[in-house]
């Protein structure tokens, strides 16, 4: 990857030659993060919307405490996969001990933002690696900026003022009869993620950058449009915001720490061998209601 660095005493932010994404290298993530630091982050966040932090030797409480500068941090609806001193943290992983798993193993099978199914959707995640696999297990984060931006008069008008339905059980029973892992849901958790509208067209809170906000994963129809016509449009917005050109496709290392604008990016997990161990560390920042 080609690199432009901005030059600075204690870290540098590599850019990649990609649709998205930059590296920020020499940032040791244990210390504690000045404010003028803390800033050159938060705006290569927003420029760069996916920040990958290399060699991060940080507890989890370290992780939380870093997640935390940026908002209130989300619990998920999936409390029996969350670390027991740090409820925060979202373990995912494919990992079975003693004949359960211990964390969320099919996280991330179908393209989604992350939490896009609450009334307030996430601003960020962190994914912190613990045990990754020899081969496999890639990440995918497609930039909904840029899909908006390159969409076809015809489905840029289809869109325009349209709001969708968000749905965490949209493909709930399908993840479970893949993966017998998966609980089933209680009437309270279900009551936790009902679902709910949001513009299909969001504006960015920071930046005032116009994403599409549609998922494979928990968008279940387009609101006022027929049953057939609502999936055929949702079919040709995922197909475009997913095209090659809007990707970047992240090859994890030993302890990189990934940080993304889920208000900027959808990404999909790619998977990997079954046998092979992989276990992440997920925060899960509050965003703020889509417009």
């Amino acid at each position: 990857m080609s690199a432009v660095l901005q030059s600075h005493p204690t870290f540098d932010i590599k850019v990649f030659d990609a649709p998205l994404g930059a590296e920020v290298i020499d940032l040791d993530l244990s210390r504690p993060l000045g404010n003028s630091d803390f800033q050159r982050i938060h705006r290569a966040h927003l420029d760069h919307h996916v920040l990958v932090f290399r060699d991060q030797r940080i507890t989890p409480a370290q992780q939380v405490e870093f997640s935390r500068r940026f908002g209130a941090l989300q619990i998920h609806v999936l409390r029996n996969f969350q670390l027991r001193e740090q409820p925060e943290v979202l373990v995912i992983s494919n990992i079975i001990e003693d004949g359960q798993p211990i964390g969320l193993g099919d996280a991330g099978h179908f393209w989604h933002s992350d939490l896009s199914y609450k009334e307030v959707p996430s601003l960020g995640s962190m994914l912190h690696a613990q045990e990754l696999p020899e081969e496999g297990g890639d990440t995918l984060f497609a930039n909904m900026h840029l899909a908006y931006e390159t969409l076809p008069a015809a489905l840029r008008r289809a869109v325009q003022g349209a709001r969708a339905e968000h749905s965490y059980l949209a493909q709930y029973e399908e993840l479970r009869r893949r993966n017998p892992f998966r609980p089933p849901l209680t009437q309270a958790q279900m009551d936790e993620v009902k679902p709910v509208l949001h513009p299909v067209v969001r504006v960015h809170p920071e930046t005032g950058r116009r994403a599409l906000f549609v998922s494979e994963h928990f968008t279940t129809r387009i609101v006022g449009l027929p049953e057939d016509e609502s999936r055929a449009l949702l079919a040709e917005l995922y197909a475009h915001s997913v095209k090659p050109e809007h990707v970047y496709r992240h090859q994890w290392r030993p302890r990189d720490m990934v940080f993304w604008d889920n208000r900027s990016l959808m990404h999909l997990a790619a998977g990997c061998p079954a046998h092979m161990r992989r276990k992440l560390y997920r925060t899960t920042i509050v965003g703020d209601v889509p417009f």
